[in-house]
């Protein structure tokens, strides 16, 4: 069995570790790992999932805490979730040391706990400007090896919002090694629920900045399919490559798999896949260096039913191209990323409903994010970002409404956030943001109603955080 060391050895590539580490001895499980990776594994602190099982500090696999990757994050992910530092329960198969069970003795288990309060800077009529939410959301993480090679993240949920306890976020994978040439190989299968939540980058929107966003406050009304449309009500089953640590490749398809009471033929189901949703992925990052620079482009092309499963269907294909670039400033790095994203809309099944539900046959709809964060070191960070929503005007699509409609029938949004977060224990956080509008669905003032005359401004959020993982 190759041990803990000799994971982390092959992961040391991906560090840009300054020391090879030596090969596998015939006949033997043991590795020679670096230095400095030695030492990684005796600093073990007691922290979440992941960390009980690789005897790792939290902070060997984040940048300012959960869910950002660090360069040794990232590879573990695409390794399986399978690195571990407590021996195993093992049952020898044959006397080919194949082996029927490989079982951590401990369970990954971990809870994660958000609780904030929200000051809207004007209110809604009828309701107050404060808000609290104990909690705005409590998750059980399981994490970890499953089996030789095979592991998972899998995550369920209760909202203080809506009541209920479901299943969130989750990606179970198989991954191994080969050579391509006389270069290493990583390949694997995913299953997951939710598209891009397979993704190591924090520039796709399964990921993205912010991490933790307030809840009972007015929302653009307008997003594109990959943005979410599909988050937990899918099934995708994929297979991704990252060949000598350089260049990543995927391909995913997605078919519904929506939660809660279902009948054979259900008629309330809601943006029902109509085929299998193809997914690509690709990206193109340096292996060493202190800085380090990925870009990359994805995309998601889903034929749907707005409402139950038949009839006629909408269209969408989404295009995005993003880029991270992270960079070691004195004791703490700098991290800036970007995404942009066009989706092209053909929408029969909403325009020929009655009533109808589009205006236009065809739509586009375009996203994009820019942010910059910079973390002295483990305890602060600050986050100054960007967001932009513009596309085609649709007064069916985009109907008025109080607070949350568009009086223009445009779904353009644009603002800026500013954090700042305090880490007094690597599994504890403590944020402060601020989201600023300077347009929301379509205008700066009068944006919902004409008569209403709510603005843009309105809408700006305080929001005070506080984030438990245990």
């Amino acid at each position: 069995m190759i041990t803990a060391l000799a994971v982390a050895a092959t992961l040391a590539a991906g560090m840009g570790a300054s020391h090879a580490a030596s090969p596998v001895k015939p006949g033997t499980d043991r590795v020679y790992a670096p230095a400095e990776l030695v030492r990684l594994v005796d600093r073990a602190r007691r922290t979440p999932s992941f960390a009980r099982q690789m005897k790792l500090s939290c902070s060997t696999c984040h940048v300012g805490g959960f869910p950002q990757l660090t360069r040794f994050g990232r590879l573990f992910k695409l390794n399986g979730y399978t690195l571990s530092g407590v021996p195993q329960i093992v049952e020898q198969l044959d006397s080919l040391a194949r082996r029927s069970l490989e079982l951590s003795p401990i369970p990954g288990l971990s809870m994660a706990a958000i609780v904030d309060v929200t000051s809207l800077n004007k209110p809604l009529p009828g309701a107050s400007s404060t808000t609290a939410d104990y909690p705005q959301q409590l998750s059980l993480f399981f994490g970890g090896e499953i089996a030789p090679k095979l592991g998972g993240l899998v995550q369920l949920t209760y909202s203080g919002v809506s009541g209920k306890l479901g299943i969130d976020n989750t990606d179970v994978r198989y991954a191994n090694h080969t050579k391509l040439g006389d270069r290493d190989m990583l390949f694997g299968v995913t299953l997951h629920n939710n598209p891009t939540v397979q993704d190591v980058w924090n520039t796709v929107p399964a990921w993205n900045y912010p991490f933790v966003s307030p809840v009972l406050v007015p929302r653009p009304m307008a997003s594109t399919m990959i943005e979410g449309g599909l988050a937990q009500s899918v099934l995708g089953l994929g297979a991704y490559a990252l060949y000598d640590n350089m260049l990543y490749a995927e391909v995913s398809g997605y078919t519904s798999a929506p939660q809660g009471p279902r009948a054979l033929a259900d008629s309330g189901a809601t943006n029902t896949t109509r085929n299998v949703a193809p997914y690509w992925r690709i990206a193109l990052q340096n292996r060493h260096g202190p800085g380090y620079l990925m870009v990359g482009a994805f995309g998601l092309s889903a034929d749907l039913y707005p409402k139950g499963a038949g009839g006629a269907s909408n269209h969408y294909d989404d295009v995005g191209v993003d880029a991270q670039a992270e960079h070691d400033v004195g004791k703490g790095m700098l991290i800036v990323r970007t995404s942009w994203i066009h989706e092209h809309q053909g929408l029969v099944a909403s325009f020929t409903a009655s009533p109808q539900a589009a205006r236009n046959v065809t739509n586009t709809l375009e996203s994009f994010r820019a942010n910059a964060a910079y973390a002295p070191n483990r305890y602060y960070s600050f986050t100054l970002g960007y967001f932009g929503t513009s596309g085609s005007s649709d007064s069916r699509l985009y109907a008025p409404a109080a607070a949350t409609g568009s009086s223009t029938g445009s779904p353009n949004t644009e603002g800026a956030i500013g954090e700042l977060t305090l880490n007094p224990w690597l599994n504890a956080r403590i944020g402060l943001q601020y989201v600023m509008y300077q347009r929301f669905n379509g205008a700066s003032r009068s944006y919902d109603v004409a008569s209403n005359g709510r603005t843009a401004q309105d809408n700006n959020t305080l929001l005070l955080y506080t984030w438990f993982a245990f």
